[in-house]
């Protein structure tokens, strides 16, 4: 239907997109998003956020308007590779986006606490509420691609995110070492219970270019997360590398200064999927 806004639990038409008994959220009135991809590893420290960071920042150069939903409330990181410190605000009826210098919005748990340092002691239930809140609550202004950094693992937030928002695919973000066989293998599983297409892997990490020769060292071995690719019948779709200047940029607050094209091949296929317009009301 041409008019349709995507949220099942409003409508009482039979299309071939509806979810029967679906918990799909509904967004804040005066929201659009258009597509949503979530950002998952199996485990934690392979650089899940540095590669959400720069999806974002790849899209927005191409002309798109993007967002990122930081979902990993107790290890929130975007802002700082953004340079965000100023605090959310909004009114009694939504939360406003914190805009990046090049107009990339988002909304993450460190943009409304007093002190960035500050610790979440939350249960997963009520962590899991304020992903969810996070896409009902926030007035995301016409959005192309909403990027979600999730939490490492397969937990209450992963569930609540697959359950309340409309993913339409998801980037899994592995490292070289021997662990990725089983890291990516639980991120597959997960995807393929919940009904959520996989674009394909990225292998962060994959090597170290010599700053005197050029030559490729691979610090942690040759990657693994081809022959997972394979033998799940995905495509590797990008092997970054341990670049001190990306770090650098990070800590700095400037991951959108960055320069590289390794995930030009998950842009192109975040670009190819199938066009959809979540709005509320």
């Amino acid at each position: 239907m041409s008019d349709c806004n995507h949220d099942c639990s409003s409508c009482s038409e039979n299309c071939e997109e509806r979810t029967p008994g679906s918990m799909l959220a509904k967004l804040c009135d005066g929201a659009t998003v258009k597509k949503v991809i979530g950002v998952v590893s199996g485990k934690g420290g392979v650089g899940k956020s540095m590669v959400t960071s720069q999806l974002a920042v790849t899209m927005q150069r191409r002309g798109h308007h993007t967002a990122v939903l930081d979902a990993d409330i107790t290890g929130p990181s975007i802002p700082k590779a953004f340079g965000l410190t100023e605090r959310a605000t909004g009114t009694e009826t939504c939360l406003f986006p914190v805009r990046t210098k090049t107009g990339i919005q988002v909304m993450s748990i460190n943009l409304l606490l007093e002190n960035a340092e500050d610790p979440v002691l939350w249960r997963g239930p009520i962590i899991g509420n304020v992903v969810t809140q996070f896409w009902t609550d926030v007035l995301w202004e016409d959005v192309d691609y909403m990027f979600v950094d999730m939490p490492p693992g397969t937990g209450d937030v992963a569930l609540s995110t697959f359950q309340s928002l409309p993913v339409d695919g998801i980037v899994i973000v592995a490292s070289p070492q021997e662990l990725v066989g089983m890291v990516v293998e639980k991120a597959v599983r997960m995807a393929e219970m919940m009904d959520v297409p996989i674009l394909g892997i990225v292998e962060n990490m994959s090597y170290l270019v010599c700053p005197d020769c050029g030559k490729k060292i691979a610090l942690f071995g040759e990657g693994r997360s081809e022959q997972a690719a394979m033998r799940h019948g995905l495509d590797l779709l990008a092997e970054m590398p341990i670049d001190p200047k990306l770090a650098s940029l990070v800590d700095n607050g400037a991951i959108e200064e960055f320069q590289g094209g390794w995930l030009d091949a998950v842009a192109d296929a975040v670009e190819n999927l199938p066009k959809k317009v979540f709005q509320g009301a």
